[in-house]
């Protein structure tokens, strides 16, 4: 067993006394529990932070940082982090499921990505080794914390949780900091809270088909370098979510966004490089592109399935959701194919200028747009007979509108104010209002 291995099945040790927690919310007494959790942790820190270099201890646990630093700042953030997360589960009622699957998933994710480099160091296939491991981890910590603490869990919930801590500790990893534990610690356990309290209805059929669809899809954006490694993670992340808490409709609209926009992104690349306007790494869309384009329709999804909260209409979340995906399509294929084609004018002025300019549109870019908008319009119109031809239209006027904004502000507040995606973001945000306030004003649905 390598150095590397046997540091991670350290850890995964260390997080194993999350499973005090359980145990010590059966108390009585608030103060002595709260002192109980997080008092191992505590424990370790210290130990971290005091061992000297050199020892068995301190080679066992140190990272390459560490060894640098002479202390084992790895360890003690990991407990600490721990211990910080123990005390919202004994005092403020995250539930004890949540808290040690989040620790047992980073811990024992950890161990899967660094025991499958030993044979094969590619970041797809050691990333693959921690979202597998991890969520295996998460989900049988969880199923174990119930059946010690007497708790009534549904199965298909606790590996939905697992399936979304995996996807986005994964993410965080790759995204900012692949150390950086308690970042990603925090960041699932806070996630996986609230879902858990979200008013979920998780069928078994509905889990296993999203996670196998998900997976099937996140590797074939992943192969035909559609995505990024990042990319992909936040693709597959946000699919899960919108088939689990939304339904096979939506995730119809979303992967239409994802499949064609990301096709369109590859079409014609090499006239696009020549004319210096293709997206960079060949193409593959990162982090922040899918979240530009894609973060308000995940924040419907999340609207929709917590609308019981504040007795709003899911059809409105519905709405906001099919015309922020049906702008971020209607927007991706007009600039792509667009750019292909000479003599661009300015949307504020219509004077010509240089392909790739800000703002600038060709007829043929928004002829491709309006197929893009028309092509989620009818698969909401699919995927939602009740919505009809009239839902339809509000989608597709929503995804025309959103293109619009977008092209507006390209030509207006983009390099100066702000950036490409900070531009995608905000016209697909004015498409989602429009979307949503249309279909109010027309009767499809109430506020």
């Amino acid at each position: 067993m390598t150095s590397t291995v046997r540091r991670a099945a350290a850890f995964a040790l260390v997080g194993g006394l999350s499973l005090v927690v359980p145990w010590v919310r059966q108390l009585e007494e608030p103060a002595f529990a709260t002192l109980t959790a997080v008092l191992p942790f505590l424990l370790v820190a210290v130990v971290a932070l005091t061992v000297g270099s050199g020892t068995r201890l301190f080679e066992l646990f140190a990272r390459p940082g560490d060894r640098q630093d002479g202390k084992l700042y790895g360890l003690a953030g990991f407990a600490l982090s721990a211990a910080g997360l123990a005390i919202l589960a004994v005092e403020f009622g995250m539930p004890t499921t949540v808290y040690v699957g989040t620790v047992f998933l980073l811990a024992v994710g950890n161990f899967g990505d660094q025991l499958v480099a030993r044979y094969r160091s590619e970041p797809l296939v050691t990333t693959s080794g921690f979202v597998v491991a991890g969520f295996l981890a998460a989900a049988a910590s969880q199923l174990a914390v119930a059946r010690l603490a007497d708790l009534a869990v549904s199965w298909p919930a606790v590996l939905f949780l697992a399936a979304s801590g995996a996807l986005l500790a994964a993410l965080v990893r790759e995204a900012l900091f692949r150390r950086d534990d308690p970042l990603v610690m925090v960041s699932v356990a806070l996630l996986l809270w609230l879902f858990a309290a979200l008013p979920l209805s998780v069928t078994p059929t509905r889990v296993v088909v999203a996670l196998g669809v998900t997976a099937v899809l996140g590797m074939l954006s992943y192969a035909l370098q559609t995505a990024s490694l990042p990319g992909m993670l936040t693709g597959v992340l946000l699919s899960l979510l919108t088939i689990v808490l939304g339904d096979y409709g939506w995730f119809a609209m979303l992967v239409a966004f994802f499949g064609v926009g990301g096709l369109s992104t590859k079409y014609g690349y090499q006239v696009k490089q020549q004319r210096g306007i293709a997206e960079e790494n060949e193409g593959a869309r990162g982090t922040g592109n899918v979240l530009a384009n894609s973060l308000v329709a995940l924040v419907a999804v999340l609207g929709a399935a917590a609308s019981p909260w504040f007795s709003a209409a899911p059809r409105l979340f519905l709405f906001a959701f099919a015309g922020s995906l049906a702008a971020a399509l209607a927007d991706t294929l007009s600039s792509e194919v667009g750019g292909l084609y000479n003599n661009p004018r300015l949307v504020t002025s219509f004077e010509v200028v240089e392909p790739g300019t800000d703002g600038a549109v060709t007829w043929q870019g928004e002829l491709a747009g309006l197929c893009g908008a028309l092509l989620v319009a009818a698969i909401g119109f699919v995927g939602f007979p009740e919505l009809g031809v009239p839902g339809a239209g509000v989608v597709a006027a929503a995804g025309i509108a959103g293109m619009t904004v977008d092209s507006l502000l390209g030509a207006t507040l983009e390099g100066w104010l702000v950036g490409n995606q900070g531009v995608n973001l905000l016209a697909t945000l004015a498409a989602a209002l429009v979307g949503a306030g249309l279909a109010v004003v027309v009767g499809l649905t109430a506020l």
